[in-house]
């Protein structure tokens, strides 16, 4: 055991740990859009998590970090992300892995990390006594030994290991979304024969980029998207309303035209003026982006049945969700004729080729929201969020009250019996900024955040309440927005309340100084 590790036994050692401790199984998935799942307005078959949602509470307003790594950063310590002047897992921060093994739970993190390759930042390092997985931010998935195209990363090895130890070869048929719900299955398999009670972090790669899928899933979807980006919002939006997904049908937002030199501002492809060749390419790259999404439900459906079949269902409480909004992230211009020579002649889907699903695509999956991955608006930051605690979660529930990562550390905390330290080994470590959802699975009302705030990339936001706040780089102007009435951010505020956006503005700032000052250990 580390050293500094220590210290959190003598903190929560005081509390009784009750034999009926509930198990907890999170699932984050990478690049995933708000209305994918059929739950949540999608097309795309997903039984097993439209099941679980059945079974359990969906939210319509819990938030990420926007992108892969502060999200995981955040989830994993309570913590809003600290992006300046040290490493993200520092010694001041205590980890899900370490809090959750210090409370006696069995601890294990299966897939993706993307927060150090080396010690002392790996999972192994930070808690988690079992790693199967990527510590790196995406791979080839049918050959995660393959380097990454020249174009895209300049040939980069990606880090594949299993509990430190090196994974370099990959038999034939292997796939990253089916290893990883395997893997799962086991360790269902294995900690239920315990007397501890089990926590299990499952962090799939998919749908994140390279577009990669079997030609049997994809098979399902061809043909399925020959309308285009704006065809599949409307359609979806459609469904959202129809199921009474939100307490208030909110506008479909409109694109959002290209306004600055900010890396991740595209245009939306005009579908109707694309050269039918490029509208075959655009509806092969959603047709293999649907399949990876379908497959990741297969394999979910999977993990669930072990939690039935070893005994463990009931006593279980399962979240679910995603990272960031549905991803658009282009090559640049300057990448662009590699990118394009490098999949000449390749299948989309195919493992030989590296495709991205797009800019148009990326925006659509997201409906009714504004904006994709890397943005602050709620197209970038709102996650599908599903939760099952059978016999506490209201079956087939909608809750509506806002939630954020931060807020699953001291959940989860709660749900062990334990309680957040103080310090680690006398060394002071930063107070928890999450608040507990419990009161919220038990269908109570929660007395929600002051305020959260965001940072990423140069775009801002902060929320307080209903009222939101934005600024995005390249335009760097604060637009305001009543998020209980206008959900898509449609109508700008700023003009009618100067004086609340200007508040919201310096507490922005406030928040900015804070989390800069104590980035450092």
């Amino acid at each position: 055991m580390k050293r500094w590790l220590l210290g959190i036994f003598c903190v929560v050692s005081g509390s009784v740990f009750g034999a009926d401790r509930p198990n907890v199984l999170l699932i984050l998935v990478d690049d995933l859009g708000f209305s994918d799942l059929g739950c949540y307005g999608g097309e795309i078959a997903t039984p097993n998590l439209d099941k679980l949602a059945a079974e359990g509470t969906r939210f319509t307003q819990f938030y990420n970090c926007a992108v892969c790594v502060t999200t995981r950063s955040a989830i994993l310590t309570g913590l809003h992300p600290r992006q300046k002047g040290g490493p993200r897992l520092g010694k001041n921060k205590i980890t899900l892995g370490e809090a959750m093994k210090a409370a006696g739970y069995e601890t294990a993190l299966t897939g993706k990390w993307h927060l150090g390759n080396s010690a002392p930042n790996r999972p192994i390092d930070r808690g988690f006594g079992d790693f199967y997985g990527l510590l790196d931010g995406c791979c080839n998935f049918f050959n995660p030994a393959k380097p990454d195209p020249v174009f895209y990363n300049g040939g980069r090895q990606r880090t594949f290991t299993h509990n430190g130890k090196p994974v370099t070869e990959f038999p034939e048929g292997y796939y990253t979304t089916d290893a990883f719900s395997e893997y799962t299955v086991g360790l269902i398999e294995r900690f239920s024969k315990t007397e501890q009670p089990f926590f299990l972090h499952l962090c799939y790669t998919a749908p994140h980029f390279p577009m990669h899928a079997f030609e049997e899933d994809i098979a399902k979807y061809r043909g399925k998207y020959s309308e285009g980006y704006h065809a599949l919002r409307e359609a979806r939006h459609r469904r959202q309303t129809e199921m009474g997904l939100f307490e208030t049908p909110p506008k479909l937002s409109p694109e959002d035209p290209k306004s600055s030199d900010f890396r991740y501002d595209y245009d939306v492809p005009d579908w109707e003026n694309l050269p039918e060749a490029e509208q075959k390419i655009e509806e092969a790259r959603m047709e293999v982006y649907a399949a990876m999404v379908d497959r990741l439900d297969q394999g979910i459906g999977q993990v669930l049945d072990a939690l039935q079949e070893n005994g463990v269902e009931k006593n279980t409480v399962v979240m679910f969700l995603s990272d960031n909004g549905g991803c658009a992230s282009w090559p640049t211009a300057k990448k662009e004729p590699g990118f394009r020579d490098y999949n000449e002649g390749i299948p989309v889907g195919d493992e030989r080729g590296y495709e991205f699903c797009g800019k148009g695509w990326g925006w659509a999956q997201n409906a009714p929201f504004r904006q994709f991955k890397t943005w602050c608006h709620e197209g970038g930051i709102a996650t599908p969020m599903i939760v099952r605690w059978p016999g506490v979660t209201e079956a087939g529930a909608i809750t509506h009250q806002p939630g954020h990562i931060i807020d699953v550390m001291p959940t989860l905390l709660e749900l062990a019996g334990s309680e957040y330290p103080a310090e680690i080994s006398g060394k002071p470590i930063l107070p928890v900024e999450g608040k507990s959802l419990l009161p919220i699975f038990r269908g109570e009302t929660r007395e929600p955040h002051d305020t959260l705030a965001w940072e990423l990339y140069g775009n801002r936001a902060i929320r307080q309440r209903d009222w939101k706040a934005i600024w995005n780089q390249g335009t760097e102007k604060w637009e305001l927005y009543n998020l209980k009435t206008d959900r898509t951010e449609t109508e700008n505020l700023a003009s009618k309340h100067p004086d609340r956006l200007a508040a919201m503005a310096r507490d922005w700032e406030k928040w900015e100084e804070r989390v800069s000052a104590n980035a450092v250990e």
